[in-house]
């Protein structure tokens, strides 16, 4: 981003010298018209010189205060603002965002040193961190936006990112119970986006649905007692396993089958394991120990 010139402001002074803008009124104490945060928080507002003590050096002293020079009429300002508004609404109260018109606010402009628009200052502590001038491109304001807030020691949540609508549309069909659409969205997303994980945890979340439909939970866990080497009752009570959260037991159902089995035999119970490994994420540490005692049993 650029940088802006603040050669000549009223920062390098080493403290905010507010004795050209005249004596401050202190900021009002009516509630806030700007726009407020998830958080409570006041995500926006309108900044004049009569409010700058309160709004902006004040504030800043306890929240990272982010002061925006913009024009009426000026199509760079007009497509930085929207953006900068989202962003400070996003930021649940961690971040204001102050806007300073210009043409009401010239001697703000010139104390901040301000030489074109739209230009944005980081206020921390009542000083100035941080600086850019002109549009720039979504990601590198949430980038500038997140390193401000580092340098500020506030602890930002991680941004929620949106599910790709392709998964979603795969979640809505396998929630509706429409095993072949969602199998086939599934497989499809993983054509163009090879190896992803939610896709193919996914997918493997419609075999198990579709292996378990029907199932008697009670008869299958008997079935399987009695017959400790059937391979297709004992993949079954592991996956009604899974479905009644008992994880760890169906790996080590499989992880002994495995033992007990070979050749083709033992590559089916292994497969299998490694799928139902796929529905709760390699970062599971119940998973990462049944890797660990699977490795053992293979070599």
């Amino acid at each position: 981003m650029t940088q802006p010139n603040l050669g000549n402001s009223i920062f390098t002074r080493g403290a905010v010298d507010l004795s050209g803008l005249g004596t401050p009124r202190p900021a009002p104490q009516a509630p806030q018209t700007g726009a407020t945060a998830a958080g409570g928080g006041v995500a926006v507002i309108d900044v004049t010189e009569a409010t700058f003590q309160g709004e902006i050096l004040d504030r800043s002293m306890s929240t990272p205060v982010v002061v925006l020079f913009w024009v009426e009429g000026d199509p760079s300002s007009a497509q930085l603002i929207p953006v900068m508004e989202q962003l400070a609404a996003e930021g649940n109260g961690l971040w204001t965002l102050a806007k300073v018109d210009v043409d009401g606010g010239q001697r703000l402009a010139q104390a901040f040193g301000v030489r074109a628009v739209p230009t944005a200052v980081a206020i921390v502590g009542g000083q100035p961190v941080n600086a850019f001038e002109g549009p720039q491109p979504e990601p590198a304001l949430r980038q500038w936006i997140a390193d401000l807030l580092q340098a500020a020691g506030v602890d930002a949540p991680q941004a929620e990112i949106p599910l790709d609508p392709r998964l979603a549309e795969a979640e809505d069909k396998l929630a509706d119970g429409d095993y072949d659409a969602a199998e086939a969205a599934y497989r499809k997303y993983l054509g163009e986006n090879p190896g992803d994980g939610e896709a193919e945890a996914g997918l493997a979340q419609v075999g198990l649905l579709r292996r378990t439909e029907g199932a008697d939970i009670e008869a299958a866990f008997a079935a399987a007692e009695a017959a400790p080497g059937d391979i297709a009752a004992q993949t079954l009570a592991a996956d009604l396993e899974i479905l009644t959260d008992q994880a760890a037991a169906a790996y080590a159902r499989l992880i002994a089958l495995v033992a007990k089995t070979g050749g083709a035999e033992r590559e089916t119970v292994r497969k299998h394991l490694v799928e139902l490994f796929g529905l709760a994420g390699p970062d599971d540490p119940a998973v990462a120990k049944a890797r660990r005692q699977l490795m053992t049993v293979l070599f």
